[in-house]
């Protein structure tokens, strides 16, 4: 893999393993792989604050807990924040694509990091610049190289 290879990690995978939701083991590969620092991945500050605002509905605080304070072991793994004129570009992009501003925001994040694919099950991805692998896709494409 080249050193400069950058995936953005979309909210939906991260909620599979803090949930423990049937897709949950590809998932927990490819977050392996960025813990071990084996390749690098990104996520978006909005992300970490929809998950805290979705396992808070789920009264899960202690999940939530955990995961935050995990997240300070990953090597290979970035919060991204964006700045205002992305969130400016991704209100542009949800008009412009069709996307959900959730999406849009995503998208924006991972146009500005330049990143080789978003690893996500949202097939609302499908079709853009940025090709959508999901994590076991992922997972094969680091085998093959």
């Amino acid at each position: 893999m080249n050193s400069c290879e950058m995936y953005l990690v979309d909210t939906n995978i991260l909620l599979e393993v803090i949930l423990s939701r049937p897709r949950k083991e590809p998932c927990k590969d490819h977050l392996r792989s960025l813990q071990k620092g084996r390749r690098k991945g990104m996520t978006t500050e909005f992300t970490i604050y929809s998950i805290m605002i979705i396992l808070e509905s789920f009264n899960r605080t202690q999940e939530l807990r955990t995961f935050l304070l995990s997240l300070a072991a990953y090597k290979g793994f970035i919060i991204h924040t964006l700045t205002l004129s992305e969130l400016v570009r991704a209100v542009d992009e949800s008009v412009h694509r069709s996307l959900t501003i959730e999406d849009a925001v995503q998208y924006a994040a991972a146009s500005e990091a330049k990143a080789e694919a978003i690893i996500s099950f949202d097939k609302h991805f499908d079709g853009l610049d940025i090709p959508r692998l999901e994590p076991q896709e992922a997972v094969r494409v680091r085998k093959t190289r």
